[in-house]
């Protein structure tokens, strides 16, 4: 797990004025730092020195009270003025990483969701769409930690800690020395806690990934295990994955906690390492006390962020395995697509040995056939031998060997997938405003008659038994072909879910659209709709590797 992943630069362009403010901010920052510690350092010495002195010499406590006049006023001055600066640096560098993160978001989201449109259905159907959501939902929100916590103090350290540890080479080169010495031991032990932190984190996020199925598989299939009285085995196994997420959780916490605890512990032994030299030479009079006051004062400061770059780093991990998620879809080059060409021909569909290629290898037989417009054409055979993969590779999402031409299509696939929204924001999906006339024309050629346009509907349709929905994404590509002036239908199994009444209305429509000129490809098992097709294509058999 990387600190920071150029990647980030790659994917998203938001990063760079957060980079380019972070190193700024941080400059400014260590500034203020050096103003602040020099004139409290001063102002502690002055204060002191009556109480230090006593009623001796002041030349008995040799270089002691060196260089030290009365400008108090001066030093408060340049205190405040530093502790405004650095308190206003250090806010902005918190808003701006903040507004950074949201943008940063906002574009590895956009990226990978057109990364996801380009790849296509084929790969969608690969992956599990419950772990999909949870990386770009949940796993890039936990980027806001990487930024508003990690990404600062990263800044800090790479702009603040050099600056400082130049400083004190300049005002006393033996602290600084020791400085450089022992300031490699806090990055050896992060390593150290990150690898061991990586793993636990890994685990987590697995575990979570599997809970999100569990969850996504039990609500889809809870009407069947309450039909069959099994959903308490379902709790029982919710319960356990969640167990030992709880589990993995409190595992990363104790790594982090032990972590704070190492760095802390690493931190205070170098500053106290620098303290006692200190304190040696200020005893013997041969070191000012401003500059041994300055001196202890900056190198807590050296050692904070790099402190709290391990700290925040725990924080963001989550977000951080996230975004190797992300990266890994954004440079999946998924399957070489063919998009098919348009035909040169009178002909809407033309076929000559077309195979649907999965994974580099063919997983249907070869087809070659015609449509022409006019023709209503049906795909039949036994389920699985590759008829709705055929009807992917005609609307260019599924990869194919062979020669094939089609016309633009408007296409409805067996699921119907519905959006939340209203009846006409589902017909006229894709289109930025709805044609009224025409989403009510659709869903009355679709035998939707009786449903009111305006009706919302919840998330996949809900509202809709399994039939409505289905002639619902019939309507939707009945409006697609009309208002973009298709040549082309393609359903698959467009009367699967309809009693025997409903399904010859439809066939009617489809009946009237030949008519027009339309030509039809339609994957069916219903009888009904073999004896309306001009013509039955049979696939027989399925091709295996």
């Amino acid at each position: 797990m990387k600190p920071f992943d150029v990647r980030l630069l790659r994917y998203a362009r938001g990063v760079l004025p957060l980079l380019s403010w972070g190193a700024l901010l941080g400059v400014l920052r260590a500034i203020a730092i050096v103003a602040w510690a020099w004139s409290i350092a001063h102002l502690i010495a002055w204060y002191a020195k009556p109480i230090m002195v006593f009623d001796w010499s002041v030349t008995a406590y040799g270089r002691v009270f060196e260089g030290l006049e009365d400008k108090r006023q001066t030093w408060i001055i340049l205190a405040c003025a530093a502790l405004v600066v650095r308190t206003a640096a250090t806010w902005l560098m918190n808003w701006i990483a903040e507004r950074g993160a949201a943008t940063v978001k906002h574009q590895l989201r956009a990226n990978a969701l057109a990364h996801i449109d380009e790849l296509g259905p084929g790969w969608v159907t690969t992956q599990s769409e419950a772990g999909l959501t949870l990386k770009l939902s949940r796993g890039l929100d936990a980027l806001d930690n990487y930024f508003s916590q990690y990404l600062p103090q990263l800044f800090l350290t790479i702009t603040v800690t050099p600056l400082l540890v130049l400083v004190l080479f300049r005002v006393d080169f033996l602290s600084a020395i020791i400085v450089v010495i022992v300031f490699p031991i806090i990055p050896v032990f992060m390593v150290l806690i990150g690898l061991a932190t990586q793993g636990a984190q890994d685990k987590q996020w697995k575990v979570l990934g599997q809970l999100s199925n569990a969850y996504l598989d039990v609500v889809r299939g809870l009407p069947t295990l309450k039909l069959f009285r099994r959903e308490g085995r379902q709790v029982e196994r919710v319960e356990n994955i969640t167990e030992e997420y709880r589990s993995r959780t409190m595992k990363v916490l104790r790594v982090t906690f032990l972590s704070g605890f190492v760095l802390d512990l690493a931190g205070t032994f170098s500053v106290a390492l620098v303290a006692v030299t200190v304190g040696t030479r200020l005893v013997d009079g041969a070191f000012p006390i401003t500059l041994a006051l300055f001196v202890l004062l900056l190198v807590p400061e050296v050692f904070v962020p790099i402190r709290q770059v391990g700290a925040a780093f725990h924080a963001s991990s989550e977000g951080l395995t996230a975004a190797q998620d992300v990266f890994a879809i954004l440079e999946d080059a998924g399957e070489a697509s063919n998009t098919p060409a348009t035909p040169a021909s009178d002909a809407v569909v033309s076929l000559d040995g077309v195979q649907a290629v999965r994974g580099g290898v063919a997983v249907a037989e070869p087809v070659t056939m015609t449509v022409s417009p006019g023709e209503i054409v049906v795909l039949a055979g036994p389920s699985g031998v590759g008829k709705t993969t055929l009807l992917n590779a005609m609307v260019g999402t599924q990869p194919f060997e062979g020669a094939l031409e089609a016309a633009p299509a408007a296409w409805s696939g067996q699921k119907p997938g519905l959006l939340r929204g209203t009846v006409a924001e589902n017909v006229a999906l894709g289109d930025s405003s709805a044609d009224e006339a025409l989403v009510r024309t659709s869903l009355d050629a679709a035998r939707l008659d009786w449903l009111d346009p305006s009706t919302s509907l919840g998330t996949s349709g809900e509202g809709l038994s399994g039939g409505q929905a289905q002639r619902l994404a019939l309507a939707r590509a009945l409006y697609r072909l009309r208002a973009h002036d298709l040549p082309l239908l393609v359903l698959d199994e467009p009367t699967s879910a309809l009693d025997a009444e409903t399904e010859q209305g439809v066939i009617e429509t489809l009946r009237a659209l030949a008519s027009e000129g339309k030509g039809l490809v339609v994957v069916s098992h219903r009888p009904a709709v073999m004896e309306a097709a001009t013509r039955v294509v049979r696939m027989e058999s399925r091709v295996t590797a």
